[in-house]
């Protein structure tokens, strides 16, 4: 391997890297905006417009790009069962799990994800079980662990149902993440990603029409409409594009893993911007989330591809 193959395949990593850090940033910002959305839109409402406004603004990307159709008939197929699995059934089961359980213990739930990503890609034989991936996802899981703090999560009776649905949230995200990779780098992070979230509002736009309708837009704001739109762009088409356009060039376990650097983030813009104090606990963890993020982006190249893959 020629000294310009590996620059070239550094280079490449560097990008997704960056992109996966983007997508965490960019998906870091919706909790916020989104309570004061939901304080006037119901949860449904809102899942329906935003997917509705990333299904049109990357279909109108793609008829002017001119890369609108699959490569392969077979995809559509595939698309469609993403999208249930990749927004549908996630953000359903998301925003009905919130509402039925703690905060704290839909933080804490989330660290399955990247678990199941990586034990569903074992599985199935699109990634192998590495022991430096299986070790860097324990670092990480401890390091998110410590910044939660279980202390602060009620797993009661009262609870338990709004803890399935995280658990099955989590579940329909990490199978999305550990088996899009193949029909992702064939067709593109753009056209794939339209096709994903034309399937999804094919169900979520009927069903927050119907929601909205129980309210009325009568009460939405010009405020509260660009909160939505700024949900529907910068905290959805562009995260689930970058996370695409990486995931087409990195393994779906470091996709998966990247996002435990989400609190790590909403943690450190805190201290920020509401001058919350840094303590030795949100060190030891960001130590711990750097160094298993380390174990599993860190793989030796054996093979590369260097044809032109598409966006």
């Amino acid at each position: 391997m020629n000294s310009l193959t590996v620059d070239r395949t550094e280079k490449t990593q560097i990008g997704a890297m960056a992109a996966l850090v983007g997508v965490q940033i960019t998906f870091g910002s919706l909790p916020v905006i989104a309570k004061v959305v939901l304080a006037v839109v119901p949860a449904v409402a809102l899942v329906g417009f935003r997917v509705g406004v990333t299904a049109v603004i990357l279909a109108l990307v793609q008829v002017f790009r001119r890369r609108f159709w699959l490569r392969e008939r077979s995809d559509y197929l595939r698309f469609a069962i993403l999208s249930l699995f990749g927004v549908t059934f996630n953000q359903l089961l998301f925003i009905g799990g919130l509402s039925l359980t703690k905060a704290s213990n839909t933080s804490l739930l989330a660290v399955t994800i990247p678990i199941f990503a990586i034990v569903l890609g074992g599985l199935t034989g699109i990634e192998s079980f590495r022991r430096a991936t299986i070790f860097g996802l324990v670092l990480a899981v401890v390091g998110v662990i410590l910044i939660i703090d279980p202390r602060k999560a009620s797993f009661s009776s009262e609870t338990t149902i709004g803890d399935l649905l995280i658990i099955l949230n989590s579940f329909c995200y990490g199978t999305y993440v550990a088996t899009s990779k193949e029909a992702i780098t064939r067709n593109g992070a753009f056209r794939s990603m339209m096709w994903v979230f034309l399937f999804a509002s094919v169900i979520c736009v009927p069903l927050g029409v119907w929601s909205i309708s129980t309210t009325g837009t009568e009460v939405i704001s010009g405020r509260i409409w660009l909160y939505m739109l700024h949900i529907a762009v910068v905290a959805t088409a562009v995260p689930y594009l970058l996370n695409a356009w990486a995931l087409a060039r990195v393994p779906p376990s470091t996709v998966a893993v990247f996002i435990y650097l989400q609190p790590l983030i909403g943690f450190a813009l805190a201290a920020i911007y509401l001058g919350e104090s840094i303590d030795a606990a949100f060190i030891a963890a960001a130590v711990l989330i750097f160094a298993g993020l380390y174990f599993v982006t860190k793989r030796p190249v054996k093979r590369v591809n260097t044809g032109r893959m598409e966006t």
